[in-house]
């Protein structure tokens, strides 16, 4: 996997259901390296910290090789890397080969695979239509969420190499297909819920339906 963009974003003020919104999901490439701290990007917006920033959610990496599907769907809009709110845009990230709680390094940075994104209205505001939401469930690829162990700079053109690989772990194809699942795979849920790269608000979540 090698990091093809660096992406940041300023405060922006969108309007849903007839009320200002702040949202910091309208990034764009930056020539710079971005500081990876524990808990967001370093001079990058965070504006909705329930959902977004913090230990498991310090850094949102999606997939270049998505993009092409994405610009076939919604060939009008203005595309740049940083579409999708990621601060990493990373070739090479395959959701069906990486594993939550996965241990990587990159840049000077050490970073481990947390969890899958879920898409919001937000998206929908930036792509012009809620319809997103689902087409993004459905594709199935949803990049990733990082922790990020030991703080460092990335930069375009740094690579990652896998230091440790989680043990009994699952896919973050296979966690975001969990999550949507009416019938949940039961040992995919036992994965999950001892899975210590998880928040514990997740895991307790996933716990419920368990049999």
């Amino acid at each position: 996997m090698k990091i093809i963009s660096t992406n940041t974003s300023k405060p922006k003020t969108i309007i849903w259901n007839d009320k200002p919104v702040v949202t910091g999901i309208y990034k764009t490439p930056t020539s710079a390296p971005i500081y990876l701290g524990k808990s967001d990007v370093e001079n990058d917006t965070v504006t909705d910290r329930k959902y977004h920033g913090g230990e498991f959610k310090a850094c949102y990496l999606f997939s270049e090789d998505h993009y092409a599907y994405w610009k076939t769907l919604y060939p009008n809009l203005e595309w740049n890397w940083g579409m999708f709110g990621e601060n990493l845009t990373v070739a090479g990230l395959d959701e069906t080969k990486i594993h939550v709680g996965d241990i990587y390094s990159v840049g000077n940075a050490r970073i481990q695979i947390t969890e899958h994104r879920e898409p919001c209205f937000k998206l929908g505001v930036k792509f012009g239509t809620q319809n997103v939401l689902k087409q993004f469930i459905n594709h199935g690829f949803p990049g990733t969420y990082i922790r990020v162990l030991n703080e460092g700079t990335a930069q375009s053109g740094d690579t990652f190499k896998l230091i440790e690989q989680a043990e009994n772990s699952l896919t973050t194809t296979a966690l975001f297909k969990l999550i949507f699942d009416k019938e949940k795979n039961q040992d995919h849920l036992k994965r999950a819920v001892s899975n210590e790269a998880l928040p514990i608000k997740l895991r307790n979540d996933l716990k419920k339906h368990l049999k």
